[in-house]
């Protein structure tokens, strides 16, 4: 059937229109939150609220930045969340790829069931038993304790996803590298990693986000202030009684813009990484 340009045209319209309210739609609560921190307090609590700003202010941003302990909580949840990422890329590696060469074996399949068994348990029930580990090997309030316990959340999932990017690796190029003497680990290091580096990539921006925006093991497991991380750090700026919205809202854009704008700049190669896991052969 011949579409004429008319129709064609139309269904343009038609497709942008509804992909810019969806857009409008999912950016609003975004667009609220900096309009909030941009705001006096007086129009803030004001009973009539208006997306205009009378006369808009960065004094949330300047208390949030100097009167408050926001840039201790942002390097913490950047050491966290660093150091769960490099941890987590390191294992979900070496297992990824023992389950992709050895996918035969029986013990691959029972510890691809396990991994894939410990991402149907929700993180709550788990939280009193890593709290009491914690506890007891003397790890509360620390570095370590959120590596560690976000290390057994994304280390299995990652593993998956690592998995359907080795999966597409041609098994002659490692038969072709032990040809030349190199060894199963040079083979890792030196043409695997190289070969699925926009997979490895895009695993690691997930466990990156993921350590990042955790709250419930960051909120409970820390109790101290100069290991609190963001975003339980946030949720100081709201009282028993009182609630710094100015403030709150503010805190929450300098946690999210450094995020946004990475993923802005990397999405080329996160999206170039996630379809390469989807292509076999």
């Amino acid at each position: 059937m011949v579409i004429g340009t008319s129709q064609r045209s139309l269904r343009g319209v038609l497709t942008y229109g509804t992909l810019i309210l969806f857009a409008a739609y999912s950016l609003f609560p975004f667009l609220w939150m900096i309009d909030t921190a941009l705001k006096p307090v007086a129009e803030v609590r004001s009973a009539d609220p208006s997306f205009w700003i009378d006369a808009p202010t960065l004094s949330n941003f300047t208390r949030v930045l100097l009167d408050s302990e926001f840039l201790t909580y942002f390097r913490n949840s950047l050491i966290v969340a660093a150091g769960s990422t490099i941890l987590t890329i390191t294992i979900a590696v070496f297992c990824s790829y023992a389950l992709s060469r050895w996918a035969y074996l029986s013990l691959s399949r029972l510890v691809g069931g396990a991994l894939l068994l410990s991402q149907m348990i929700p993180g709550v029930l788990l939280l009193v038993p890593l709290y009491i580990l914690m506890q007891r090997l003397g790890l509360l309030s620390t570095y370590a304790a959120l590596i560690i316990v976000y290390c057994t959340f994304t280390i299995p999932l990652c593993t998956f996803m690592l998995k359907g990017f080795f999966d597409a690796v041609p098994r002659e190029l490692e038969d072709a590298s032990e040809i030349d003497g190199c060894s199963r680990t040079g083979f890792i290091l030196r043409v695997l990693l190289p070969v699925s580096a926009p997979g490895i990539f895009a695993t690691a921006v997930f466990a990156f986000v993921t350590a990042w925006n955790e709250f419930m093991f960051g909120y409970v497991l820390i109790n101290s202030d100069a290991r609190r991380t963001l975003t339980p750090g946030i949720m100081l700026f709201k009282g028993s009684h009182l609630t710094d919205w100015g403030g709150l809202m503010a805190a929450s854009v300098l946690a999210v813009v450094p995020i946004a704008l990475g993923f802005v700049y990397l999405q080329r190669f996160l999206v170039e990484g996630l379809s390469a896991g989807a292509v076999k052969g």
